[in-house]
């Protein structure tokens, strides 16, 4: 599992450049909240912005051990190419100088050949994230993608080939989706074998076509709970297979906000807390199956006693620090959970720093 106080990501965004298709959902200005494009030279002043903030490891500050740049927000591939060159050989000097460890980019299946992933060893991309959205054929038709499940299989094995760092980008609630098409869409990303993940539930977003239809009634999005319910699944498939989830949601901005007066999403799409909402059910699913196991050895004669003659049971939930919250849940709603279904247990919740991210543990 990454450990993301040690990593840090540059994000440089390039709003909606590189890409010719208007895929139903896409609004890349009220994504990124940037509207104004960006040369070379601003490349060079936000790395200079972010490396201000940031100290390696060896060193007082935040003691990161890597640090990317990552251009985000376009079809970078999808760029002529010499403009991805000049971009892309501000990011190689401050590489080669040691600022920063790695370069990271995102773009379209379709937008992978030969001649650009040779440009891109050359500048020393390590990192390139594929927006597949669906593997399966009829959402990826629906959601006016411009590109097939077999782009998807091609790019990959192209970008595995050269030896880059894979990334999958995965949505929830397309139109035409399903929660079997989903979770197919996530095994069949454990088959592929990338590193990283993303997984972003679609929020309707004004001026889309997707609005439009959601306006017409021809498009109903997914009320939290559902996305949440299809999200989680999908969540533990990939984190079964190792793979490192790096975003679960949009990132909130003004214009992509459940109470900005500016903000861009319609029929309550979008929640800003939707990582925590998917891992806090994970976490509490895995206490209750240990929590039912200790029970259930109770019943077969072991050490959980109740009844009225019977000093109270106390247990301690345990998680590492960064995993805390969600042991607890968003707005404490698993400790409201556990406390309403299992009365006659006291409950405390405890920090334990040996425990792994994402691991629960009960302890009598």
């Amino acid at each position: 599992m990454l450990n993301m106080k040690k990593h840090a990501i540059i994000p440089i965004f390039i709003p909606h450049r590189g890409c010719g298709h208007s895929c139903v959902f896409c609004n890349q200005k009220a994504i990124t909240a940037r509207t104004d494009d960006v040369s070379p030279e601003d490349v060079r002043q936000i790395l200079d912005q972010w490396l201000s903030t940031m100290q390696r490891l060896d060193g007082p500050g935040r003691g990161l051990e890597t640090i990317e740049a990552a251009f985000y927000g376009g079809s970078f591939t999808g760029l002529p190419m010499e403009e991805q060159a000049a971009f892309l050989a501000v990011a190689k000097e401050y590489k080669d100088r040691g600022k920063i460890d790695k370069i990271h980019l995102s773009t379209r299946p379709d937008y992978i050949d030969v001649p650009i992933l040779d440009q891109l060893r050359a500048f020393g991309v390590d990192i390139i994230e594929l927006g597949v959205q669906s593997f399966d054929p009829d959402v990826l038709t629906a959601s006016r993608r411009g590109h097939t499940v077999e782009d998807v299989y091609r790019a990959c094995d192209l970008i595995k080939s050269y030896g880059f760092e894979l990334g999958i980008q995965l949505m929830i609630g397309l139109p035409g989706d399903s929660l079997e098409k989903c979770v197919d869409s996530a095994r069949k990303t454990v088959q592929i074998g990338p590193s990283l993940a993303r997984l972003y539930p679609t929020v309707v977003l004004e001026d889309t076509e997707l609005a439009r239809q959601y306006a017409a009634g021809l498009y109903q999005p997914l009320t939290t709970e559902e996305a949440v319910a299809i999200t989680k699944e999908m969540y533990r498939i990939l984190d079964r297979a190792g793979i490192t989830i790096l975003r679960v949601g949009l990132k909130s901005t003004d214009l992509i906000s459940e109470t900005s007066e500016n903000s861009q999403t319609r029929g309550h799409s979008f929640h800003p807390a939707f990582r925590q909402l998917v891992e806090g059910e994970l976490a509490r699913e895995d206490l209750e199956d240990q929590l039912q196991a200790l029970l259930g050895e109770s019943a077969a004669g072991s050490a959980l006693p109740s009844g009225e003659d019977c000093a109270p049971v106390r247990l301690t939930f345990t998680s590492c620090g960064e995993s805390f919250s969600n042991m607890i849940g968003h707005g404490g709603a698993n400790k409201k959970y556990f406390a309403g279904k299992y009365p006659h247990l006291q409950i405390r919740y405890a920090v334990d720093p040996s425990l792994p991210r994402g691991i629960y543990h009960i302890q009598r």
